[in-house]
């Protein structure tokens, strides 16, 4: 049986036969019947509850006479994007700005989590959970590529030479499913390591010294949030550029 956050062993014990049921529909096969929600799925979860509430406690407190602190915190979020978009993606970034927005405070919230509390841990160090921020990713960008340029989108693929379409395109291909992989190592193994090495430097030495990894492990947070962000923005420019 796997250690359990006392969150996760509340959801089993609250919700392990309905997701049995569920996952033995989808053929899925269950190591832990009585502990089919792991940890990670468990913070997960948590981050998207938090971040629910605080768009809508930002929702009901919107005020143009009298803006509170949540206020000020959505709408410098919302500048402070809406301003990367402009930059990197041009004509018709206001169409991502959710996007972004959602992707970055989401990753930026579950690098944190494992700082937060000793009952939470960070999910972005499990590199299920980075996978699954690229390959959403991925599809995304993709998807507007194609909306935005049609069946016009395949030239990104295949360079500006005709007789070199057949090399092209297959190195092309390659490079853009290396981004998945980029996006993954990239936030999973900064998220791991700093993990890591504020527990190791905890047990060693737990006082004083481990502060000082906890301030860095927390800059790391925040930068491979951000970073995630401007690298989806960069594809997104390129998906939805017209001069390929």
């Amino acid at each position: 049986m796997p250690t359990q956050l006392y969150l996760t062993s509340v959801l089993n014990r609250l919700f392990a036969a309905p997701v049995d049921r569920v996952l033995g529909a989808l053929h899925i096969a269950v190591k832990y019947p009585q502990a089919p929600i792991n940890n990670t799925f468990t913070m997960e979860l948590l981050a998207f509850a938090l971040l629910l509430l605080y768009f809508i406690a930002v929702r009901v407190s919107l005020s143009v006479e009298k803006p509170g602190a949540l206020q000020h915190l959505a709408e410098m979020t919302h500048e402070f994007v809406s301003e990367q978009g402009e930059q990197i993606i041009g004509h018709g970034y206001e169409r991502f700005t959710s996007y972004l927005i959602v992707l970055g405070l989401f990753i930026l919230l579950a690098n944190l989590m494992g700082l937060f509390s000793p009952w939470l841990e960070s999910p972005t160090a499990n590199v299920a959970v980075p996978l699954g921020f690229a390959l959403v990713t991925f599809v995304y960008y993709h998807y507007h590529g194609v909306r935005v340029n049609g069946f016009g989108y395949i030239k990104q693929f295949l360079g500006p030479v005709w007789w070199l379409y057949w090399l092209l395109f297959p190195i092309e291909v390659i490079s853009h499913l290396a981004r998945i992989l980029s996006l993954t190592v990239r936030l999973y193994a900064n998220m791991f390591a700093g993990d890591l090495l504020t527990l190791a430097f905890f047990s060693l030495v737990p006082v004083g010294v481990p502060l000082l990894f906890l301030g860095l492990h927390l800059g790391v947070a925040v930068v491979q949030a951000y970073v995630f962000m401007l690298l989806a923005a960069i594809y997104l420019s390129l998906a939805v550029s017209h001069d390929h």
